[in-house]
């Protein structure tokens, strides 16, 4: 495989988990003053999946029947299961516990990949998987003090619920991208997906007082439909075919340290003032420092293998 096109799949997954770490802060806002979780979702999946097939559109591309089953379970693992799961978690969780537990993701798809997928497990990435958990659950452990927005264990479960479809989900698209580019496999996914959380966020959908949001909740949920929706799961899914699904696993360990930092400077701006007030909590000092280190020391052994 050309190298540029190794960089440009590191870039887009480094450019995802950007977004990701912006969309706990913004997400969390939003939730459940503005719209409840599963509908939110609901919103996502629509929103999202008629741009998915708009682009298909452009270039039709037919899919074989038998292949719909894998698309199908990757409905149920990337878009429903795992979207209902996160936002159900975070709205019971803080973002930066919520980034935390997603990176038992890597773990599950190293595990996913070398019993699915027969990918070959070497030394390199399993230390970089080790050194990047050590570091996150170093920064699991050390809870801030004087926080009153606590997680809960429901909403920390969910979480973990998420996470393991998400690596689920990354095993499975892999053989697809073999054979279709990402703009098919993410438009008959969320279009499956959509029929799936239907029925779960119609309800709070219907709910939204949609004439009286602000222009900052208008944004911000914009933001999360085309960009955390959208971009990043196009962006993921075409790097799935680049790289090993452990490498874009291990990206997700950057997630716990750019929640931290976006959640400490959205404090400190203030929420009320962006219009998107919520409960946040973060904590950034020294040795959050060390562990984003050892976070990104694993993301890097971990690509360097897959070279």
């Amino acid at each position: 495989m050309p190298a540029s096109r190794q960089v440009w799949a590191h870039l887009a997954l480094f450019t995802v988990n950007f977004i990701y770490g912006v969309n706990y802060v913004v997400a969390k806002g939003l939730m459940p003053s503005v719209i409840g979780p599963s509908g939110f979702i609901l919103l996502r999946v629509l929103g999202a999946g008629i741009l998915f097939w708009a682009l298909r559109a452009m270039r039709p591309e037919r899919v074989a029947p038998a292949d719909l089953v894998r698309l199908l379970l990757c409905a149920i693992t990337g878009v429903a299961l795992n979207q209902l799961m996160f936002f159900h978690g975070l709205m019971r969780t803080t973002p930066l516990n919520a980034s935390l537990i997603m990176v038992a993701t890597p773990i599950l798809v190293l595990v996913l990949a070398g019993v699915l997928l027969k990918e070959r497990i070497t030394w390199a990435k399993a230390v970089g998987v080790l050194l990047g958990a050590a570091g996150a659950l170093v920064l699991v452990l050390v809870k801030p003090a004087n926080t009153t927005a606590g997680p809960s264990t429901l909403g920390d479960l969910f979480i973990l619920i998420n996470a393991t479809a998400y690596g689920l989900f990354l095993v499975l698209v892999k053989p697809l991208m073999r054979k279709y580019s990402a703009i098919t496999i993410m438009a008959w996914s969320f279009l499956f997906g959509l029929l799936l959380v239907l029925p779960f966020g119609w309800q709070e959908f219907g709910a939204v007082q949609w004439q009286a949001l602000s222009t900052a909740h208008v944004l911000a949920l914009a933001f999360v439909v085309v960009m955390v929706t959208f971009v990043s799961y196009l962006m993921n899914t075409w790097a799935i075919g680049h790289v090993n699904p452990t490498v874009v696993g291990a990206y997700i360990y950057m997630q716990p340290v750019l929640a931290a930092v976006f959640t400490w400077l959205f404090v400190r701006i203030g929420p009320e003032r962006l219009g998107i007030p919520g409960n946040y909590s973060t904590d950034v000092g020294p040795l959050q420092a060390l562990c984003a280190l050892c976070i990104f020391a694993g993301v890097y052994l971990v690509g360097r293998a897959d070279r």
